[in-house]
């Protein structure tokens, strides 16, 4: 079972390795956006842990709620809005139970992953953070380890995509050959998933 202990370490291990990450992040983003997603996302997880540890919550709902509005006012850009729409509407979707099975987590992540793709219009193979979602959500059912991968393999599978949604469509076929810092960074929240599991 999960508790709200492991989210809350899902939260921290994600803030790590964007910290990381940021400058790679950043990297991706230039030739495809704002050469902002590195810098935005590690204000956002900054803030993200630093209310985690002020006033921790009691349930895994509470601990996604609150790491989901703290990106939606903290990150700038369209990535606050999704990051944040994905981990309230998980945090929702959990309600108010004390501890949540694997089951029900994968559960609740499909929500907050349809959650997303509600509010930015995108599909698999749009070129988007969508791209590693929703094969890592297909995957929960064998495992955060499974989902890690397909998330990763989502990422990579990007880069010969053409962007048909998001900041990079603006640039037509010169998105072609470049990951998606989106769905990069997508691989890493679900990545801190198995790290916060000792995987």
């Amino acid at each position: 079972m999960l508790d709200a202990d492991f989210f809350r370490r899902w939260m921290t291990a994600t803030a790590a390795s964007v910290h990381r990450e940021a400058e790679r992040l950043t990297a991706l983003d230039s030739p495809i956006g704002d050469a902002d997603h590195g810098s935005n996302l590690q204000r956002g997880f900054t803030a993200v842990t630093a209310a985690l540890e002020k006033e921790p919550p009691t349930t895994p709902g509470a601990v996604l709620i609150l790491a989901g509005r703290r990106l939606i006012s903290t990150v700038g850009g369209a990535s606050g809005p999704l990051y944040g729409t994905l981990l309230r509407g998980t945090g929702k979707a959990l309600g108010d139970a004390d501890e949540v099975s694997e089951e029900e987590f994968a559960q609740a992540f499909r929500a907050g992953v349809d959650g997303v793709m509600k509010l930015g219009g995108a599909a698999p193979g749009d070129k988007t953070m969508i791209d590693a979602l929703v094969p890592a959500v297909d995957a929960l059912g064998d495992g955060f380890g499974a989902a890690r991968a397909a998330a990763e393999q989502g990422a990579v599978a990007t880069i010969p995509l053409q962007a048909r949604k998001g900041r990079a469509s603006y640039v037509g076929e010169r998105s072609i050959g470049h990951q998606d810092p989106g769905a990069t960074s997508a691989a890493l929240l679900v990545a801190g998933l198995a790290e916060a599991n000792g995987e």
